[in-house]
């Protein structure tokens, strides 16, 4: 990435370029969620980073879909759309199909992404367009109040659910790689470290990227993600995936992911196995059946879950010069054009 400045420094007069900072991402709007909600700390972790992208406010774009995480344009200061419900990613997609000067984010929820927006998701993932996506992912719709969504857990009592959630829920990690999206990563709202450098491989990947942030809310699902968060457990249950090392986790990293004899992924206990056969994680394997694989190694965030980067690979990117031809047609080359396959001549 280039250093974090700006095109024009000083007075704007061609002066020494000034370095961005975190006020230049943060726009004069009060920011207002709920308290201890975890949009406040991913808002303030994507201010922090965005000026290691070297790229000035003007040239940056958040598109929005409908929810909690709607506001977030709102909240940056850059160029921005608050969309309507569920169709943020097909936006982006003209956006950046369009504008391959700008830096373009979506910014949505479990809801908003994979219920009205489902379409528009997985067609902006396997169409590899040059956006970068963040999925608060909170298991519950909160803004209208408490509705199960898309991700809410079987069983789940919610408003909308009075006997409790009888419908499979989605998996955001494995959806995105069955639509053979190119980058696919996990993190989590508490977890500003892993959270800052999961955005920074996203930012760096060329195409779509897909990460889903565990985020917390307090008022209509307080604790859903407690098991990888808590000081006392998160150490048992984070399954932190390093490209090029053994997959291993545990207090004491006495637990890892190996080939089970049934040709699926399983947790075993190293001292049993021994370290030579866990699973080396590669997040560039061209194959996604092993992150498939990794994605499904927890049904739910309640015990072992795989938190990291799990596919990073390169594709052709949607709307790029390797597809596009930016130069116009010659006049014999149009003439071809319009002769060409079934011609009638009109009298």
């Amino acid at each position: 990435m280039s250093a974090p400045v700006k095109h024009v420094g000083g007075n704007g007069n061609g002066g020494s370029p000034t370095l961005l900072t975190k006020a230049d991402f943060q726009s004069d709007q009060e920011t207002r969620w709920c308290p201890g909600c975890g949009d406040y700390a991913v808002l303030s972790a994507v201010q922090q980073f965005m000026p290691e992208l070297g790229i000035p406010p003007e040239r940056i774009v958040f598109v929005t879909g409908i929810g909690c995480a709607g506001r977030f344009s709102y909240y940056m200061d850059t160029y921005g759309m608050h969309g309507i419900h569920g169709r943020a990613p097909a936006l982006a997609t003209g956006l950046a199909s369009t504008r391959e000067d700008l830096s373009v984010w979506v910014v949505t929820g479990d809801g908003d992404a994979l219920s009205i927006g489902g379409n528009h998701l997985i067609h902006a993932l396997r169409r590899n367009v040059p956006v970068k996506i963040l999925l608060f992912n909170n298991q519950i719709y909160g803004l209208t109040k408490g509705q199960a969504s898309p991700t809410s857990g079987l069983g789940k009592i919610t408003k909308s659910t009075p006997f409790g959630v009888a419908d499979h829920p989605f998996n955001p990690v494995a959806l995105a790689l069955g639509a053979e999206a190119t980058f696919v990563a996990r993190t989590i709202d508490r977890d500003r470290r892993h959270l800052t450098e999961v955005l920074r491989a996203a930012a760096k990947h060329e195409g779509a990227s897909l990460v889903e942030i565990y985020q917390n809310c307090p008022v209509f699902n307080d604790g859903a993600f407690a098991t990888l968060t808590e000081k006392d457990v998160k150490d048992a249950n984070q399954i932190r995936l390093e490209a090029g090392q053994p997959i291993r986790f545990g207090a004491a990293r006495e637990r890892g992911v190996a080939r089970g004899s049934h040709g699926g992924l399983e947790i075993v206990e190293v001292a049993d196995v021994g370290e030579e056969a866990l699973i080396v994680h590669d997040p560039s394997r061209d194959d996604s059946g092993l992150a498939f694989s990794l994605s499904r190694l927890a049904d739910d965030p309640t015990g072992p879950t795989p938190i990291g980067i799990f596919r990073d690979v390169a594709r052709p990117v949607f709307g790029r010069p390797s597809r596009v031809r930016h130069e116009p047609a010659d006049d014999s080359e149009l003439a071809e054009l319009l002769a060409s396959g079934d011609t009638w001549t009109v009298a």
